[in-house]
């Protein structure tokens, strides 16, 4: 299994190589640990559901976990048709059921798989829960032994989320004001699980709508099922060339939302949560309080100023954002990555329902979202410029940057004074001015991620530039390899 021997719930799950350290017998060990779990917390009078995505395999691997449950004496649905993730959460709510296991690795490569156990309330597990998982994996002694039986698979049936869910999202928007604003949307659904949920909700919306890779490719087209960048190009040259109004997207399981405005730029997910907490409150009179990672632009601090509205930090990863959702009223819960929710719906990421609220902001606002886009970025006192850093390195070398930076964080950053180190999650250090930087370890990848965001291009080159000074010089004296 490489690197890391044991099998470890990162930021979103487990997730790891098909053929690698995902396989049928770590499958079975794996959900052999949620049995042990589930058996804990609930009654087996309630259904365990179970979903995946498009991914090679998921289907079979999902197949699996249906057996191993069937056999241990739980009631099984399974998902008739692979299902975005806020889907499989939702129905896990909806129907009374002990959780639901959901076969996805997100945004990531092809050759990765994952597995999830999202609880009854449609939240990410939160890690009282994942970690329960992980020692009981740890002392699984079982030999793997295929638990099928004609008795067992009676257990077992299959289940349409669909209908239910599409109803849930139109009862959160205002299907009449997008209908009348006749809007011309593009949809790029990367080869994703999203294909059959947000074409026919924008139909559905009475917007006229053009599909992009709306099939089945377990490849995902040769790259990563990851709204962003360069693989939206097809999206963004869809939009330009047939003058649409918006361009949507989604990752592999549907929990996160790319945009693309008229004018075919790439809309920054911050961006998204800053034109969405600005309609909420302004057009639709909605209150709460707004959720976001230590990651995520402190322009939404501002807005939550503005308004009149509480602000809360947490970790990266929705299951904490999904966790203060559980406790308060929040009207919009985000990260940097791309994932949103709202009052009133799941506790979960879901990009379907994000991508339909930027419509219904277009569909208010009667602009173009370019210019709701600005607008909204200069209400919150901005812009600023953000950047990360993905660096490629051994879990010793971040333990030693993690270490050198809490233990002797630098005074000053380029020109700008550090005024608190906060350590919530990695190292964040508060500039002044309203910059910082954040270098945490990334919770699904083999990653240094290093976080930034500046009042000025300029402040973002010289602080890239001291950092990476910083990190190569930290490492050599270190000696990790």
């Amino acid at each position: 299994m490489g690197e890391q021997e044991q099998i470890v719930f990162g930021t979103d799950g487990w997730r790891g190589t098909i053929a690698d350290d995902f396989t049928f017998a770590n499958v079975r060990k794996v959900t052999r640990a949620i049995d042990k779990y589930l058996s804990q917390t609930y009654d087996r009078n309630r259904p365990v559901l179970i979903g995946y995505d498009t991914r090679f395999l998921a289907d079979q691997f999902a197949q699996a976990a249906a057996d191993v449950l069937a056999s241990l004496g739980w009631t099984v649905q399974i998902a008739n048709h692979d299902c975005p993730t806020p889907v499989i959460a939702h129905a896990a709510k909806r129907l009374n059921t002990a959780g639901a296991l959901m076969f996805t690795a997100s945004h990531n490569p092809a050759a990765y798989c994952g597995i999830k156990y999202i609880p009854d309330y449609a939240a990410p597990a939160p890690p009282e829960i994942t970690d329960s998982i992980e020692a009981y994996i740890a002392d699984d002694l079982v030999p793997d032994l295929d638990p099928v039986t004609d008795r067992s698979r009676r257990n077992i049936t299959f289940f349409d989320p669909k209908p239910d869910y599409l109803n849930s999202i139109y009862k959160l928007i205002d299907l009449d004001r997008i209908r009348a604003a006749k809007l011309k949307v593009k949809f790029d659904a990367l080869y994703s699980t999203s294909r059959g949920y947000v074409d026919l909700a924008l139909q559905h919306c009475g917007c006229d709508t053009e599909s992009l890779h709306d099939y089945r490719d377990v490849m995902f087209g040769g790259g990563m099922p990851d709204p962003k960048g360069d693989r939206l190009k097809h999206l963004v040259a869809a939009v330009t060339v047939d003058r649409a109004d918006l361009g949507l997207a989604t990752d592999g399981d549907g929990d996160r939302v790319g945009i693309v405005d008229e004018l075919g730029n790439i809309l920054t997910p911050n961006t998204v949560l800053m034109i969405l907490v600005r309609h909420l409150v302004k057009n639709k009179g909605k209150t709460g309080s707004i959720v976001r990672t230590v990651a995520t632009t402190h322009l939404l601090d501002r807005l939550a100023l503005e308004y009149g509205l509480e602000i809360y930090e947490t970790p990266v990863g929705f299951k904490y954002i999904g966790a203060i959702m559980r406790q308060t009223n929040v009207l919009i819960g985000g990260e940097e990555s791309g994932g949103l929710s709202v009052a009133g719906h799941i506790p979960e990421k879901d990009g379907i329902l994000a991508g339909l609220l930027v419509a219904e902001a277009i569909a208010y606002e009667q602009k173009p979202l370019s210019q709701i886009a600005h607008e909204s970025i200069d209400e919150a006192g901005g812009p600023t410029f953000n950047h990360r850093l993905d660096l490629n390195l051994t879990n010793a070398q971040k333990a030693a940057l993690i270490h050198a930076f809490s233990h002797t964080p630098p005074a000053s950053i380029g020109s700008l004074l550090v005024e608190k180190v906060g350590r919530k999650d990695g190292i964040k250090l508060y500039l002044e001015g309203g910059s910082w930087v954040l270098l945490r370890p990334s919770g699904t990848e083999p990653l240094m991620r290093v976080y930034m965001e500046t009042a000025s291009i300029e402040q973002q080159m010289s602080i890239e530039r001291y950092m990476q000074a910083q990190i190569d010089a930290i490492i050599f004296t270190s000696g990790s390899s």
